[in-house]
C-alpha cells in the first residue's frame, strides 16, 4: 500500500477537510496530515492549537497521523516516506492553482503523485477563512466544523452564536 500526505494550513480544520481525510484514510496505508508552517501567513490558531484540534478530530482514524512541516511539499513526502499528495478540489477555480502546484512538485520530484479528492456535495462551499469570519461575527458554525473546533473558535473570537435575524414582516 502507499503512504500519502495531506498538507494544509487547517486554520481551522473543517468538516470538508475531515470528509476528504476520512476517504483518503480508506485509500492509503497511512495518511499524514501535515500542518504547514508558513511565517508569511497570519493564522487565528497557533500551530500547537491546530495540531491539537486535528488530533482530536481524527483520533478515530487509526492510520491518520498529524504533524507539522516547514518547507517544500516534496521534502515533506520524503520525510514521511510517502509518494502521494492529497489535495481537495471544491470547484473548478481551485483546479488551476492545484494543477500548477502538482506540476511543480512533479518537476522537483518525479516520484511525486497528486491525488485530487472532491468533498461531498454538502462541503463544496466550505473554506476556513469564511468559517473564521462567520464565527467572528457571532453566527453558528456548528454545521461546518466539529464541536471542539467551534468551541475554540468562540473562545478565540470572544463571540457566542446568535440566531439569524428574522426577515422584516410584510
Amino acid at each position: 500500500m502507499v503512504k500519502a500526505i495531506y498538507p494544509g494550513t487547517f486554520d481551522p480544520i473543517t468538516n470538508g477537510h475531515l470528509d476528504i481525510l476520512s476517504r483518503a484514510a480508506l485509500l492509503f496505508e497511512d495518511v499524514h496530515v501535515v500542518v504547514a508552517v508558513n511565517v508569511r501567513k497570519t493564522t487565528l490558531f497557533s500551530l500547537a492549537e491546530r495540531l491539537e484540534l486535528i488530533r482530536k478530530c481524527t483520533s478515530h482514524l487509526a492510520n491518520v497521523h498529524v504533524s507539522s512541516f516547514e518547507g517544500l511539499t516534496v521534502d515533506c513526502l520524503r520525510r514521511f516516506g510517502a509518494k502521494v499528495v492529497i489535495r481537495g478540489l471544491r470547484a473548478v477555480s481551485d483546479f488551476e492553482y492545484e494543477f500548477q502546484m502538482a506540476l511543480m512538485n512533479k518537476k522537483l520530484d518525479s516520484g511525486c503523485e497528486t491525488v485530487y479528492l472532491m468533498p461531498s456535495e454538502q462541503y463544496t462551499y466550505l473554506n476556513s477563512s469564511v468559517i473564521r469570519e462567520i464565527a467572528a461575527l457571532g453566527r453558528s458554525v456548528s454545521e461546518f466544523v466539529p464541536a471542539e473546533v467551534e468551541a475554540k473558535l468562540r473562545k478565540k473570537t470572544g463571540t457566542h452564536p446568535k440566531r439569524p435575524a428574522k426577515p422584516p414582516k410584510k
